[in-house]
């Protein structure tokens, strides 16, 4: 049985885990396609997609710097309103392409993992 605590640290565990940050991205990548954010923002709606509060926000930024540097996403300062400027994160036309590219791979990883789940099932009947 897997050792994995809900907050997914490992015990003593085989399974692989999965890995969040990588995951990150394409979500990061749909929530600037919905609208342009700030940082903070994204960090609160990244809860939609099974991020808990205890997601480092360290993890969001590096992520949201290596997008920038790869031209996925652009920013700039936003002044307005109350408080402090903010970097406010949008979407680019190579970013679509991107989080289109992203959802076709996240396709074909479930289709092998739903075969992987028939196979084990029909597998496990067999033996019973």
């Amino acid at each position: 049985m897997c050792g994995h605590n809900s907050d997914g640290n490992k015990k003593s565990c085989h399974c692989p885990g999965f890995k969040v940050e990588r995951f990150m991205q394409p979500c990061l990548l749909l929530l600037l396609y919905e609208k342009p954010s700030h940082g903070y923002e994204l960090m609160e709606r990244l809860s939609d997609f099974g991020f808990n509060e205890c997601i480092d926000p360290g993890a969001i930024y590096r992520n949201l710097r290596k997008m920038e540097e790869e031209g996925l996403i652009k920013s700039e300062w936003d002044t307005q309103g109350k408080g402090p400027a903010k970097r406010l994160y949008e979407l680019t036309e190579e970013g679509k392409e991107a989080l289109y590219t992203w959802a076709e791979h996240v396709k074909r990883q479930i289709k092998r993992m739903e075969y992987f789940l028939k196979r084990y099932d029909e597998t496990f009947k067999e033996g019973e």
